[in-house]
Protein backbone atom coordinates (compact mmCIF):
# COMPACT_ATOMS: atom_id res chain seq x y z
CA UNK A 1 0.00 0.00 0.00
CA UNK A 2 3.02 2.25 0.67
CA UNK A 3 4.18 1.62 -2.50
CA UNK A 4 1.01 2.40 -4.07
CA UNK A 5 0.82 5.45 -2.37
CA UNK A 6 4.45 6.54 -3.56
CA UNK A 7 3.38 5.96 -7.01
CA UNK A 8 0.07 8.19 -6.42
CA UNK A 9 2.59 11.13 -5.15
CA UNK A 10 5.07 10.72 -7.84
CA UNK A 11 2.01 10.89 -10.53
CA UNK A 12 0.59 13.88 -8.83
CA UNK A 13 4.32 15.52 -8.51
CA UNK A 14 5.01 14.39 -12.44
CA UNK A 15 1.12 16.38 -13.41
CA UNK A 16 1.96 18.99 -11.84
CA UNK A 17 5.68 19.53 -13.27
CA UNK A 18 3.77 18.88 -17.32
CA UNK A 19 1.29 21.60 -16.25
CA UNK A 20 3.72 24.26 -15.20
CA UNK A 21 5.57 23.13 -18.53
CA UNK A 22 2.58 24.26 -20.33
CA UNK A 23 3.08 27.80 -19.32
CA UNK A 24 6.19 28.22 -20.64
CA UNK A 25 5.61 26.21 -23.99
CA UNK A 26 4.41 28.52 -27.35
CA UNK A 27 2.46 26.16 -28.28
CA UNK A 28 0.38 25.39 -25.16
CA UNK A 29 -0.01 28.78 -24.70
CA UNK A 30 -1.41 29.07 -28.16
CA UNK A 31 -3.94 26.29 -27.21
CA UNK A 32 -5.17 28.10 -23.83
CA UNK A 33 -5.64 31.45 -25.52
CA UNK A 34 -6.65 30.95 -28.88
CA UNK A 35 -10.26 29.11 -27.74
CA UNK A 36 -11.20 31.90 -25.48
CA UNK A 37 -10.47 34.33 -28.41
CA UNK A 38 -12.59 31.96 -30.55
CA UNK A 39 -15.20 31.79 -28.58
CA UNK A 40 -15.32 35.64 -27.32
CA UNK A 41 -15.49 36.10 -31.04
CA UNK A 42 -18.47 33.48 -31.66
CA UNK A 43 -20.59 34.86 -29.29
CA UNK A 44 -19.56 38.36 -30.35
CA UNK A 45 -21.39 38.03 -33.83
CA UNK A 46 -24.13 35.91 -32.38
CA UNK A 47 -24.91 38.93 -29.83
CA UNK A 48 -27.75 39.80 -32.35
CA UNK A 49 -29.61 37.03 -32.52
CA UNK A 50 -31.96 35.45 -30.05
CA UNK A 51 -32.78 32.03 -28.56
CA UNK A 52 -36.37 31.17 -30.32
CA UNK A 53 -39.15 32.54 -28.30
CA UNK A 54 -37.37 34.54 -26.03
CA UNK A 55 -35.53 37.90 -26.18
CA UNK A 56 -31.96 36.31 -24.74
CA UNK A 57 -29.28 36.67 -26.62
CA UNK A 58 -28.16 33.44 -28.48
CA UNK A 59 -24.54 34.30 -27.86
CA UNK A 60 -24.79 34.33 -23.96
CA UNK A 61 -26.96 30.98 -24.24
CA UNK A 62 -24.05 29.54 -26.38
CA UNK A 63 -20.61 30.89 -23.82
CA UNK A 64 -22.12 28.00 -21.44
CA UNK A 65 -22.76 25.56 -23.70
CA UNK A 66 -19.17 26.34 -25.00
CA UNK A 67 -18.00 25.59 -21.59
CA UNK A 68 -19.54 22.39 -20.76
CA UNK A 69 -18.32 21.23 -24.38
CA UNK A 70 -14.74 22.50 -23.83
CA UNK A 71 -14.42 19.92 -20.55
CA UNK A 72 -15.44 17.04 -23.22
CA UNK A 73 -13.21 17.75 -25.33
CA UNK A 74 -10.05 18.48 -23.38
CA UNK A 75 -11.41 15.54 -21.07
CA UNK A 76 -11.46 12.68 -23.85
CA UNK A 77 -9.79 14.11 -27.05
CA UNK A 78 -6.49 15.45 -25.16
CA UNK A 79 -6.20 12.56 -22.95
CA UNK A 80 -6.43 10.32 -25.84
CA UNK A 81 -3.77 12.28 -27.77
CA UNK A 82 -1.68 12.43 -24.98
CA UNK A 83 -1.41 8.49 -24.70
CA UNK A 84 -1.62 7.73 -27.99
CA UNK A 85 1.82 10.05 -28.69
CA UNK A 86 3.22 8.55 -25.82
CA UNK A 87 2.47 5.20 -26.31
CA UNK A 88 4.16 5.71 -29.84
CA UNK A 89 7.36 7.30 -28.87
CA UNK A 90 8.45 5.11 -26.17
CA UNK A 91 7.33 6.97 -23.18
CA UNK A 92 4.33 4.36 -21.60
CA UNK A 93 7.11 1.47 -22.32
CA UNK A 94 9.52 3.18 -19.85
CA UNK A 95 6.78 4.05 -16.94
CA UNK A 96 5.86 0.33 -17.33
CA UNK A 97 8.94 -0.68 -16.40
CA UNK A 98 8.82 0.71 -13.32
CA UNK A 99 7.12 -0.67 -9.85
CA UNK A 100 3.51 0.80 -10.33
CA UNK A 101 4.68 3.01 -13.09
CA UNK A 102 1.12 2.72 -15.04
CA UNK A 103 -0.37 4.10 -12.11
CA UNK A 104 1.98 7.21 -11.46
CA UNK A 105 2.13 7.62 -15.44
CA UNK A 106 -1.85 8.07 -15.75
CA UNK A 107 -2.34 10.21 -12.45
CA UNK A 108 0.24 12.40 -13.65
CA UNK A 109 -1.49 12.34 -17.11
CA UNK A 110 -5.20 13.03 -14.91
CA UNK A 111 -3.45 16.22 -13.44
CA UNK A 112 -1.95 17.84 -16.38
CA UNK A 113 -5.09 17.11 -18.82
CA UNK A 114 -7.42 18.10 -15.65
CA UNK A 115 -5.26 21.19 -14.81
CA UNK A 116 -5.34 22.10 -18.59
CA UNK A 117 -9.05 22.03 -18.66
CA UNK A 118 -9.55 24.02 -15.71
CA UNK A 119 -7.18 26.90 -17.05
CA UNK A 120 -8.74 27.07 -20.31
CA UNK A 121 -12.68 26.88 -18.38
CA UNK A 122 -11.28 29.82 -16.06
CA UNK A 123 -9.86 32.08 -19.12
CA UNK A 124 -12.83 31.13 -20.94
CA UNK A 125 -15.69 32.38 -18.69
CA UNK A 126 -13.26 35.21 -16.65
CA UNK A 127 -13.57 36.89 -20.38
CA UNK A 128 -17.15 35.64 -21.04
CA UNK A 129 -18.34 37.04 -17.34
CA UNK A 130 -16.30 40.73 -18.87
CA UNK A 131 -17.38 40.54 -22.15
CA UNK A 132 -20.95 38.95 -22.02
CA UNK A 133 -24.40 40.24 -21.04
CA UNK A 134 -26.99 38.03 -19.80
CA UNK A 135 -25.16 35.61 -17.98
CA UNK A 136 -26.23 35.08 -14.17
CA UNK A 137 -24.19 34.16 -11.27
CA UNK A 138 -25.41 35.82 -8.32
CA UNK A 139 -25.54 33.89 -5.12
CA UNK A 140 -23.40 30.88 -4.07
CA UNK A 141 -25.49 28.10 -5.56
CA UNK A 142 -24.73 28.97 -9.41
CA UNK A 143 -20.81 28.50 -8.55
CA UNK A 144 -21.66 25.44 -6.30
CA UNK A 145 -23.62 24.08 -10.04
CA UNK A 146 -20.69 24.86 -11.23
CA UNK A 147 -18.01 23.32 -9.28
CA UNK A 148 -19.77 20.36 -9.18
CA UNK A 149 -21.07 19.55 -12.98
CA UNK A 150 -17.44 20.33 -14.11
CA UNK A 151 -15.63 17.92 -10.83
CA UNK A 152 -18.46 15.15 -11.87
CA UNK A 153 -18.02 16.24 -16.24
CA UNK A 154 -14.28 15.45 -15.45
CA UNK A 155 -14.62 12.32 -13.67
CA UNK A 156 -17.15 11.05 -16.66
CA UNK A 157 -15.43 12.12 -19.58
CA UNK A 158 -11.40 11.27 -18.68
CA UNK A 159 -11.71 7.62 -18.55
CA UNK A 160 -13.39 7.94 -21.71
CA UNK A 161 -10.35 9.75 -22.71
CA UNK A 162 -7.79 6.87 -21.57
CA UNK A 163 -9.94 4.37 -23.33
CA UNK A 164 -9.67 5.83 -26.86
CA UNK A 165 -6.41 6.84 -26.27
CA UNK A 166 -6.05 2.90 -26.08
CA UNK A 167 -7.33 1.85 -28.72
CA UNK A 168 -5.16 3.64 -31.24
CA UNK A 169 -1.30 3.24 -31.57
CA UNK A 170 -0.77 5.87 -34.31
CA UNK A 171 -1.63 9.19 -33.78
CA UNK A 172 -2.91 9.62 -37.17
CA UNK A 173 -5.76 8.10 -36.33
CA UNK A 174 -7.14 10.61 -33.87
CA UNK A 175 -9.26 11.60 -37.09
CA UNK A 176 -11.66 8.63 -36.28
CA UNK A 177 -12.20 9.93 -32.95
CA UNK A 178 -12.38 13.66 -34.01
CA UNK A 179 -15.09 13.57 -36.80
CA UNK A 180 -17.41 11.95 -34.38
CA UNK A 181 -17.10 14.29 -31.35
CA UNK A 182 -17.63 16.98 -34.28
CA UNK A 183 -20.55 15.67 -35.04
CA UNK A 184 -21.71 15.16 -31.50
CA UNK A 185 -21.03 18.48 -30.64
CA UNK A 186 -23.14 19.64 -33.39
CA UNK A 187 -26.50 17.70 -32.33
CA UNK A 188 -25.81 18.62 -28.51
CA UNK A 189 -27.43 21.81 -28.58
CA UNK A 190 -24.32 23.85 -28.00
CA UNK A 191 -24.91 26.00 -30.54
CA UNK A 192 -28.61 25.99 -30.57
CA UNK A 193 -31.46 24.85 -28.74
CA UNK A 194 -31.41 21.24 -28.70
CA UNK A 195 -35.85 21.14 -28.47
CA UNK A 196 -35.88 22.45 -31.74
CA UNK A 197 -34.10 19.03 -33.05
CA UNK A 198 -35.71 16.08 -34.56
CA UNK A 199 -36.90 13.98 -31.73
CA UNK A 200 -34.68 10.81 -32.78
CA UNK A 201 -31.65 13.52 -32.94
CA UNK A 202 -32.30 14.98 -29.30
CA UNK A 203 -32.57 11.13 -27.49
CA UNK A 204 -29.18 10.71 -29.49
CA UNK A 205 -27.59 13.69 -28.01
CA UNK A 206 -28.98 12.56 -24.63
CA UNK A 207 -26.99 9.38 -24.63
CA UNK A 208 -23.51 11.36 -24.09
CA UNK A 209 -22.06 13.52 -21.72
CA UNK A 210 -21.74 16.72 -24.31
CA UNK A 211 -25.49 17.67 -24.32
CA UNK A 212 -25.50 16.92 -20.05
CA UNK A 213 -22.49 19.35 -19.61
CA UNK A 214 -23.51 21.77 -21.83
CA UNK A 215 -27.15 22.07 -20.01
CA UNK A 216 -25.35 21.75 -16.43
CA UNK A 217 -23.02 24.97 -17.36
CA UNK A 218 -26.44 26.64 -18.55
CA UNK A 219 -28.26 25.86 -15.82
CA UNK A 220 -25.56 27.12 -13.74
CA UNK A 221 -25.01 30.39 -15.31
CA UNK A 222 -28.00 31.56 -17.41
CA UNK A 223 -31.29 33.01 -15.39
CA UNK A 224 -34.06 30.52 -14.82
CA UNK A 225 -36.03 31.64 -16.94
CA UNK A 226 -33.67 30.33 -20.30
CA UNK A 227 -35.14 26.75 -18.74
CA UNK A 228 -37.81 27.09 -20.91
CA UNK A 229 -36.33 25.89 -24.12
CA UNK A 230 -34.67 22.91 -22.66
CA UNK A 231 -36.25 19.65 -22.96
CA UNK A 232 -38.79 19.12 -20.67
CA UNK A 233 -38.83 23.45 -19.65
CA UNK A 234 -36.60 22.22 -17.35
CA UNK A 235 -32.75 21.76 -16.07
CA UNK A 236 -33.35 18.18 -15.57
CA UNK A 237 -30.29 18.39 -12.65
CA UNK A 238 -31.27 15.09 -11.49
CA UNK A 239 -31.15 13.57 -14.71
CA UNK A 240 -27.76 15.04 -15.53
CA UNK A 241 -25.82 13.65 -12.46
CA UNK A 242 -27.71 10.56 -13.27
CA UNK A 243 -26.29 10.47 -16.49
CA UNK A 244 -22.57 11.98 -15.74
CA UNK A 245 -22.51 9.61 -12.92
CA UNK A 246 -23.30 6.17 -15.25
CA UNK A 247 -20.56 7.45 -17.41
CA UNK A 248 -18.52 8.10 -14.70
CA UNK A 249 -19.23 4.66 -13.64
CA UNK A 250 -19.07 3.19 -16.87
CA UNK A 251 -15.50 4.51 -17.70
CA UNK A 252 -13.85 3.48 -14.16
CA UNK A 253 -14.54 -0.03 -14.52
CA UNK A 254 -13.86 -0.50 -18.02
CA UNK A 255 -10.38 1.75 -18.32
CA UNK A 256 -8.89 0.22 -15.79
CA UNK A 257 -8.92 -3.09 -17.88
CA UNK A 258 -8.63 -1.47 -21.04
CA UNK A 259 -4.92 -0.05 -19.85
CA UNK A 260 -4.20 -3.22 -18.08
CA UNK A 261 -4.53 -4.74 -21.85
CA UNK A 262 -2.99 -1.73 -23.75
CA UNK A 263 0.30 -2.08 -21.07
CA UNK A 264 0.66 -5.35 -21.51
CA UNK A 265 0.92 -5.86 -24.75
CA UNK A 266 3.27 -2.78 -24.80
CA UNK A 267 7.42 -4.00 -25.81
CA UNK A 268 10.35 -2.62 -27.31
CA UNK A 269 9.57 -4.28 -30.10
CA UNK A 270 6.15 -2.66 -31.09
CA UNK A 271 7.67 0.57 -30.23
CA UNK A 272 10.77 0.30 -32.85
CA UNK A 273 8.12 -1.13 -35.37
CA UNK A 274 5.88 2.08 -34.84
CA UNK A 275 8.90 4.66 -34.80
CA UNK A 276 9.95 2.28 -38.52
CA UNK A 277 6.58 3.05 -39.74
CA UNK A 278 6.54 7.19 -38.91
CA UNK A 279 9.97 7.20 -40.14
CA UNK A 280 8.51 5.62 -43.41
CA UNK A 281 5.57 8.38 -43.81
CA UNK A 282 7.65 11.35 -43.11
CA UNK A 283 8.80 13.30 -46.04
CA UNK A 284 12.45 12.34 -47.72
Amino acid sequence: MSAIRAAARTGVARGGIELRQTFTNGQDLWGYFFPTVLLITVTYFMRNSTVPGTGFSLGARTLPSALGMGIAFGGLATLAMQLIVEREDGTLLRAKALPHGMLSYLIGKIVVVSGMSLVALGLQLGSGLLLVDGLSVHGVTPWLILVGIVALGLVAVLPLGAIVGSMFTNSRNMGLVMLPLMGLIAISGIFYPIASFPGWLQGLAQVFPVYWLGLGMRSALLPDSLAAVEIGHSWRHLETVGVLGLWAVAGLVIAPAVLRRMARRESGSSVAERRERALQRSPR
